[in-house]
């Protein structure tokens, strides 16, 4: 989902936060701009100067995201063998929520204006964050952190068959649909269905579905209820971040009770997963989403199942069957089938909204 991702494919992030889109951000090939606030120069004015270009190379951002985002599912486990899950979620909420309101401030971003649109912002906390969030963080008690990490690369297939329904624009293809069943084909080789999935935990694993099931609801909401906002990205997605945080601190007392203490390693583990992976990754993809576009920055979809894996395995010791990785690779090509598109130009005069990558 998502992630940080905005709506339209998939999460991330593990959709850590997915960037909410607005109607005047938009990429024009390799130039990005806002729609509507800048009033054209006189003829007799030089042109406008050429955008910085970022410190660093897009393919080294691209590739820090890709771990930030993989190591997620590490990090909540890590920060599970300290904390109730729910502590876990408000952690990393706050944490996020911290880093995106030093962007706003750095940025004089204004909060969005109107009951209207916090009204839609707090569904999208519920579907997008707080829900995902907490069941990942309760899956991780009972199955790897490499399961959590494959089955939130089910987002992509959960989304393109919700948008079918939900979407009148979303056409079913062949190619699509083919990816569908290609998709839950790598789930069930995933889950070792022709062994009567023995070993397998359940309540965790359909945790870790429905997680991965939020996010294209909470996309396909944003779609139709935020599309036309005149806030930017950054003010709504920083307001979406409040009230997931604002939802999970009234719940966190009902079920869980104060720590004994404050451990090192899983409150680092937290603070990681929410001011990294919620809060930078969210700022990193949405200068990706500028500079290259949607369709390159949502490619980093592909890559966290892979390290959520690796990490898995390399640092947490968790076992592997050889089923585990070769349904990973049938899921992540059944994702990427659903998310094509046909080249006959859908999009208008080269313009590619935020709301498109994932």
């Amino acid at each position: 989902m998502s992630a940080t991702a905005a709506p339209g494919t998939t999460p991330p992030a593990e959709s850590p936060t997915p960037t909410l889109p607005t109607s005047t951000t938009v990429t024009t090939g390799t130039t990005s701009g806002t729609e509507g606030k800048t009033a054209p120069a006189p003829a007799t004015a030089p042109g406008p100067a050429p955008a910085a270009r970022p410190a660093l190379d897009w393919r080294i951002r691209f590739g820090a995201l890709s771990l930030i985002w993989g190591f997620s599912f590490l990090l909540i486990k890590v920060g599970t063998e300290g904390y109730a899950p729910f502590q876990v979620t408000l952690g990393r909420l706050l944490s996020g929520t911290a880093v995106l309101a030093v962007a706003m401030a750095v940025r004089r971003e204004r909060p969005p204006r109107g009951a209207r649109t916090w009204g839609h912002l707090a569904v999208a906390a519920f579907f997008l964050n707080a829900l995902p969030f907490s069941l990942f963080a309760y899956a991780e008690l009972t199955i790897p952190s490499t399961l959590a990490g494959i089955c939130n690369a089910t987002s992509p297939l959960w989304g393109m068959a919700l948008s079918l329904v939900a979407l009148s624009e979303d056409r079913p293809t062949r190619r699509r649909v083919a990816g569908l069943g290609l998709g839950f084909l790598g789930v069930l080789t995933v889950l070792g269905a022709w062994q009567g999935f023995s070993g397998l935990d359940f309540t965790g694993t359909a945790m870790a579905l429905l997680a991965s099931l939020s996010y294209p609801v909470g996309w396909i909401y944003v779609r139709r209820t935020l599309a036309g906002d005149s806030s930017s990205t950054l003010a709504l997605t920083g307001g979406q971040l409040f009230l997931g945080t604002a939802q999970i601190a009234l719940v966190t007392p009902l079920f869980t009770s104060a720590p004994d203490g404050i451990p090192l390693l899983p409150t680092l583990a937290v603070v990681a997963l929410g001011a990294l992976g919620t809060g930078l990754a969210v700022l990193m993809q949405y200068g990706l989403v500028e500079e290259v576009g949607p369709t390159t920055a949502q490619m980093v979809t592909y890559f966290i199942p892979v390290i959520a894996t690796a990490a898995g395995v390399i640092v947490l010791g968790e076992q592997l069957s050889w089923n585990t990785p070769v349904g990973a690779l049938v899921v992540l090509a059944g994702a990427a089938l659903t998310q094509s598109r046909a080249r006959s130009g859908r999009a208008s005069g080269g313009r590619t909204k935020t709301e498109d990558h994932p």
